[in-house]
C-alpha cells in the first residue's frame, strides 16, 4: 500500500516499478530538498505514519527517516537565521540544528493533533541554544551562571525600558527575587562570555596609545629578585661547603665579616677575600662569562 499522496502539485515519486530489483512498498521522492514547503508538510504527514509501521533498522525505515530529515531541513535553516549574527560558523549551527531535527523526528507522534513544525522548531532552537551555551563562553563557568547571565540580560533590558537607565544590581535583585550578591556574581560571570587579546590596541581610534597590556600591565618589583634567586640556587649549591656557609651567614643571617670570622675561626680579612672571590664566581656564572 502506498501512503504518499501523489497530486499534480506534489513532486514526482519513483515507485518500485521504475527501478530494477525487489519491489519496495514505499514510493520514492526523487529530490526531497527541492520539495516546496507546503508539499513537504503534506508528504511528511504520510511519511510519519509510514515510519510507525516500519521496523527500526530496516532499509525502508532508514529511507523514510532520511527523507523526513531532507524534507524538513528548511526548518533548520529557518531557525538558524536567528543566530546569523553569532561568531560561530553557520555550518556548525546548521549541523547542530540538524541534530535537533533528528531528535524531533524520532520523538514525534503523528497521531497527536498538532503539526510537526510546531513540535520541531522548539527542539531545533533548543539544540542551537545549548550549543551556544556550552561552546561560546571563552572562560568556562558553571552552567547555572551561564543561565543566570541570560536571565539578567533579559531583566536588564526590561527594567531599562521602564527606568530609562541601566538598572542597579539591587533593582535587578528585587525584580528577579534574588539576593544582591547573587546578581553581582552573575554580572561578574558575564564578563567571561567574551575576551579581548592583550595585544589588541587600547583604543580603536588611537593606536599610538599602545596595547591593552601596555595600559593595564604593571612592573612587579619583586619579579627580578625572585628570578635571580632561582637562577642562583644551583650555582650556590655547587659551591664548597665553607663558601656556602659564608654566603648564608652574610646574606641570610646578615652577620658582619667579623662575626663570620669569629664563627669560623678566621680573620675578617680572610673572610673578606673569600667572600669577594665567591661573589665574583657567582656573578660570572650568572652572566654566562665562564
Amino acid at each position: 500500500m502506498t501512503v504518499l499522496r501523489a497530486t499534480t502539485a506534489l513532486p514526482r515519486l519513483r515507485t518500485a516499478s521504475d527501478e530494477p530489483g525487489p519491489a519496495h512498498p514505499q514510493a520514492r521522492i526523487e529530490n526531497p530538498a527541492a520539495v516546496a514547503p507546503a508539499d513537504a508538510r503534506a508528504l511528511s504527514k504520510d511519511l510519519f505514519l509510514r515510519l510507525r509501521e516500519l521496523e527500526e533498522g530496516t532499509r525502508e525505515y532508514s529511507y523514510v527517516r532520511g527523507t523526513l530529515i531532507e524534507l524538513n531541513m528548511a526548518l533548520v535553516k529557518f531557525a538558524a537565521r536567528r543566530f546569523s549574527n553569532r561568531s560561530e560558523p553557520m555550518d556548525d549551527i546548521l549541523q547542530v540544528g540538524t541534530i535537533g531535527l533528528i531528535k524531533a523526528i524520532d520523538r514525534f507522534d503523528p497521531t497527536r493533533e498538532f503539526e510537526f513544525v510546531t513540535f520541531a522548531l522548539p527542539t531545533i532552537t533548543g539544540e542551537m541554544k545549548r550549543f551556544f551555551r556550552d561552546t561560546s563562553w571563552m572562560v568556562h563557568v558553571p552552567r547555572s551562571m551561564q543561565e543566570l547571565r541570560l536571565t539578567l540580560s533579559k531583566a536588564s533590558d526590561e527594567l531599562e525600558q521602564v527606568l530609562d537607565r541601566v538598572p542597579t544590581p539591587g533593582e535587578l535583585a528585587a525584580h528577579l527575587g534574588l539576593t544582591e550578591p547573587e546578581v553581582i556574581e552573575g554580572l561578574k560571570a558575564a564578563n567571561a562570555y567574551s575576551t579581548h587579546s592583550l595585544d589588541a590596541p587600547s583604543s580603536e581610534t588611537d593606536h599610538a596609545r599602545g596595547s591593552l597590556a601596555d595600559r593595564f600591565a604593571v612592573e612587579e618589583a619583586g619579579f627580578e629578585a625572585v628570578l635571580d634567586q632561582e637562577t642562583l640556587k644551583p650555582l650556590i649549591a655547587a659551591l664548597p661547603a665553607r663558601d656556602r656557609a659564608i654566603i648564608s651567614m652574610r646574606f641570610g643571617a646578615e652577620m658582619t665579616q667579623a662575626q663570620i670570622g669569629a664563627e669560623l675561626g678566621l680573620s675578617q680579612m680572610h673572610i673578606s677575600r673569600l667572600l669577594n672571590r665567591t661573589l665574583t664566581q657567582l656573578r660570572a656564572a650568572l652572566l654566562g662569562e665562564n
